[in-house]
C-alpha cells in the first residue's frame, strides 16, 4: 500500500531497555516509601540477589547504592526543585512517578553522569516501570530540571540566609527545617558549626568494626583486612575502619562472631560505662535495651574478662534473637531474655552496672538512615518521652547503691538527652532518686571537644561517629 502524500512514516515501536542498576534502585525506593522500610535493610538483599544472578559487578552495586542513598538523602531538596517543574501540586504526582523523578534529579544534580545520559536512562526506566505514557511526563520534567545545576536551583528555591536561616540551611543541606532548628539548639554556636554538622550528616559513614575483647584484637582485624583496606579507629582501642567498599562479612573474625560491625560512638558509650568507677562488688551487669546487640556483645566480652555476668534484655522477641546471635560464643556467663524494661523481670538493686540505650528519634544516625529525616515529625518526641523516662527510672531502680547507670541515646535533641535525665532525677512523674553525676569525659580518653560535662554528646562532624549521648549516674542512697 502506498503512503499518503504529506504524512510522515510512523516509527517502529522500540522496546524499552532494561537497566538492572536503575530498576533495583527504583525497587528499593518503592520499598522505603510503601513499607516504611529502611534502605540499609532493604538494599543489601537486593544487591546480593543481583550479584548472585550475575547481573551486577562491584561498579554496578556502587552506582545503585549511590542512587538509593543520594535520592533519599536529598529528597526534600529535590521535591522543592521538581515542584518548580511540574504543572500540579507535588502531592498529586503518583508516588512511583515521583520516585523515578527523584532518581533522575539525583543523577542530574548530585552525580557526574552527563545530563543527556541521566535523562535518557530515567526515561527508559519510566518506560519499564511506569509505561510509555508516563515516561513522556518524566522526560518533560527532567528536561526542565536539567536546565540548572544544583547551585543554580538552590538560588531559585531557597530563601536568603539572613531572611530565614533555618529554611535556607534545610534546603541547601537537605534537612527538614525542624531538625535544623533542633540540631542547632543542641550544638550551639554560629553558622559554621551547624553547616559542618549538616554536611557531615550527608556523607556516607565509614563501616567500623569492633574487635570483641578476649576474642579478637584490632591488630588482627587490620591484618586480616589488609593495610590498603583498613585503618585503626580514631578513639576506641577495639575499632577498625574499613575503606569504602570493604565487605565485613568476608573477614573471618566477623564471620565467626569474634568481631562485629559497630559505630565507634556506640563502642565509646559501652566502654565508658564499663570503666566508670563503682563502689563495692562488680559482678552483675545489665543491658536493659539490648537490641540489636552491638553494645551487649562488647559489654559481655568486657564483663567476661572481669569475671562478671551480663544480662541482656530486649522487649521485642525478634530483636532478642539478634542479641543472642551477637553474644553467641562469648566465653563468660551471660543470659539473653525478651523482657520489657519498664516492667522489670529482675529484682530492684540486683546490678552493679546498668546500660539503657533508649528508643529515640534516631536523629544522631541520619548518615546511616537518610530517609529517617523525612519520616520523623516533631510530635515523635512526645511519643518517645514517657518511655525514655520510665526506662531510666527502672534502670536506676535496678542498680544497687554504689552502682552505675548509663543513659544513652542516638539523638542529640535536648528533649531526648539532658531533659530526660533532669526530669527523672528531680522526680517529675515519679519518685526522685538520690544520685550523683559521674563525669563521662575522662572515660573517653583522647576524644576532643566533649563539652562542659559531666554528660557527653558526640557529633559526626567533630568525632566521626553517630551523635551518641551518654549520661553516667551513681546511686548514692
Amino acid at each position: 500500500m502506498s503512503q499518503q502524500p504529506g504524512r510522515r512514516p510512523s516509527k517502529p515501536y522500540r522496546r524499552p531497555q532494561k537497566d538492572p542498576v536503575r530498576i533495583l534502585a527504583f525497587e528499593a525506593l518503592r520499598a522505603v516509601d510503601e513499607r516504611d522500610a529502611y534502605a540499609n535493610l532493604v538494599l543489601p538483599p537486593l544487591l546480593r540477589k543481583a550479584r548472585e544472578g550475575g547481573d551486577f559487578d562491584a561498579r554496578d552495586a556502587a552506582l545503585a547504592t549511590e542512587l538509593v542513598y543520594g535520592s533519599l538523602r536529598w529528597q526534600g531538596t529535590y521535591d522543592a526543585i521538581i515542584a518548580q517543574c511540574v504543572d500540579r501540586p507535588l502531592r498529586e504526582v503518583d508516588p512511583p512517578v515521583l520516585d523515578v523523578l527523584t532518581l533522575g534529579a539525583h543523577q542530574l544534580l548530585g552525580t557526574r553522569i552527563p545530563s543527556h545520559a541521566a535523562v535518557s536512562a530515567s526515561v527508559e526506566l519510566a518506560r519499564v516501570v511506569l509505561g510509555d505514557g508516563r515516561a513522556k511526563f518524566v522526560n518533560a520534567v527532567l528536561r526542565k530540571v536539567a536546565a540548572h545545576d544544583l547551585d543554580g536551583w538552590l538560588e531559585r528555591v531557597a530563601p536568603e540566609y539572613d531572611k530565614d536561616p533555618e529554611d535556607y540551611l534545610g534546603l541547601v543541606h537537605a534537612h527538614p527545617r525542624w531538625i535544623v532548628s533542633a540540631l542547632w539548639d543542641a550544638l550551639g554556636g554560629g553558622r559554621a558549626g551547624i553547616e559542618d554538622l549538616l554536611e557531615a550528616d550527608n556523607e556516607r559513614p565509614e563501616v567500623t568494626l569492633v574487635a570483641r575483647p578476649g576474642r579478637s584484637t584490632a591488630e588482627e582485624l587490620l591484618t586480616v583486612a589488609g593495610e590498603e583496606s583498613a585503618l585503626p579507629g580514631r578513639w576506641s582501642p577495639y575499632a577498625v575502619r574499613l575503606a569504602e567498599g570493604g565487605e565485613p562479612g568476608a573477614l573471618d573474625p566477623v564471620r565467626e562472631g569474634r568481631a562485629g560491625v559497630q559505630d565507634e560512638g556506640s563502642q565509646l558509650v559501652a566502654l565508658a560505662l564499663a570503666n566508670a568507677p563503682v563502689e563495692g562488688p562488680d559482678r552483675a551487669w545489665l543491658d536493659g535495651c539490648a537490641g540489636p546487640g552491638g553494645k551487649a556483645a562488647l559489654l559481655a566480652a568486657l564483663a567476661a574478662q572481669r569475671g562478671a555476668a551480663l544480662l541482656a534484655s530486649e522487649k521485642q522477641p525478634h530483636r532478642a534473637r539478634l542479641v543472642a546471635r551477637a553474644l553467641e560464643g562469648n566465653p563468660g556467663p551471660y543470659a539473653v531474655i525478651a523482657a520489657d524494661g519498664t516492667r522489670p523481670a529482675w529484682r530492684p538493686g540486683a546490678f552493679d552496672r546498668v546500660l539503657v540505650d533508649v528508643p529515640c528519634t534516631g536523629l544522631g544516625a541520619l548518615r546511616r538512615r537518610p530517609e529517617a529525616r523525612w519520616r520523623r515529625r516533631p510530635e515523635d518526641l512526645d511519643g518517645f518521652a514517657p518511655l525514655q523516662r520510665e526506662l531510666l527510672r527502672q534502670a536506676l531502680a535496678a542498680v544497687r547503691v554504689g552502682g552505675v547507670v548509663g543513659y544513652a541515646t542516638c539523638s542529640p535533641h535536648p528533649a531526648e538527652t539532658r531533659a530526660v535525665v533532669d526530669d527523672v532525677l528531680k522526680g517529675r512523674g515519679g519518685e526522685p532518686f538520690e544520685t550523683e553525676w559521674i563525669d563521662a569525659r575522662p572515660l573517653m580518653p583522647g576524644v576532643p571537644a566533649l563539652g562542659d560535662g559531666p554528660d557527653v554528646q558526640l557529633w559526626p562532624h567533630l568525632h566521626g561517629t553517630d551523635a551518641m549521648y551518654l549520661a553516667l549516674l551513681r546511686r548514692t542512697a
